[in-house]
């Protein structure tokens, strides 16, 4: 299936995520390195009902968005890794918590005994449902009920984990070991201006990737031009913590690409420079594949 069509501002959401796949998987004729590819952010299908509930405009809606960023790494299936794309919004729900962290305010009744409500990410409003956007407006105009979130979890969460684990473990099983990049995209962060990084590389601190895989991965973008950090200041999430466990095998490293690089932070739109940048990151994927992985095991 296709992804939605592009939004722009002046146009209404794309509501067709309840009618589609809560996942986009791109696999290649024939995987031939221990890599797998995924975006959990760039999904941009947002259902009718959530959009009804919302009290933001679209704009405001889609800048919790890693926008494109599925099209960025989008040469993985060519060079012989799949691709692995959620079609639906992290504001609407977020593969990269835990299933059920969960903000109690939110809801119109009690939450089970066994919701996280107490994590720094549901603190900050930023759970698996997001109370909040990333300026820190209020998504929805009433209570959820908990009705609502275990069913985006359960149609949405679970499917997406789902076939990020097997293509893991497909992968494993095949070359002995596997090598997830999780892509993502950071705003402009007012903290760095001046000398803000390009990527940032997070292995929740040397941790949930072998390190010398993380360095290859730095080489190959500075060597490129690009302004580098390593876990500041985002070291990894849900995704890289939980399946990132390099002495069974299973290495994850989160890679933050800079959205000034290639979009309109307002607008969110593609700039003219996305080209390069997405050439640049085809020649990474190349890179990652000539790689010996050897080591990974």
């Amino acid at each position: 299936m296709d992804l939605p069509p592009d939004l722009t501002p002046e146009a209404p959401l794309s509501t067709s995520a309840e009618g589609c796949a809560p996942y986009l998987l791109t696999r290649p004729a024939r995987q031939s390195a221990p890599l797998v590819f995924a975006s959990p952010h760039s999904g941009r299908a947002y259902p009718a009902s959530f959009v009804a509930a919302a009290r933001l405009d679209p704009v405001a809606l889609r800048r919790s968005e890693d926008g494109f960023v599925d099209e960025l790494f989008a040469a993985a299936a060519e060079h012989g890794a799949p691709l692995l794309a959620a079609t639906f919004p992290r504001v609407f729900c977020d593969v990269n918590r835990e299933p059920w962290e969960l903000d109690p305010g939110m809801f119109d009744e009690p939450l089970p005994s066994w919701v996280n409500t107490a994590s720094p990410r549901v603190g900050a409003g930023l759970g698996t449902i997001a109370r909040v956007v990333a300026t820190g407006e209020a998504v929805y105009r009433r209570k959820l009920t908990f009705g609502e979130a275990e069913d985006r979890i359960r149609r949405f969460w679970q499917p997406y984990h789902a076939a990020l684990a097997a293509l893991i473990a497909e992968t494993r099983d095949e070359f002995g070991a596997c090598l997830l990049i999780d892509c993502h995209s950071m705003p402009t962060h007012p903290a760095q201006a001046g000398n803000p990084p390009d990527f940032v590389l997070g292995d929740a601190h040397g941790t949930s990737c072998a390190l010398r895989a993380t360095r290859l991965v730095e080489e190959v973008l500075s060597d490129m031009g690009y302004r580098v950090r390593r876990n500041d200041p985002y070291a990894g999430g849900y995704v890289t913590r939980h399946y990132g466990r390099p002495r069974e095998g299973v290495h994850a490293l989160q890679i933050e690409v800079s959205r000034p690089l290639y979009m309109d932070e307002e607008r969110i739109e593609r700039l003219p420079r996305m080209a390069a940048l997405q050439a640049d990151l085809t020649r990474l994927i190349a890179a990652l594949r000539r790689t010996d992985w050897s080591f990974l095991r």
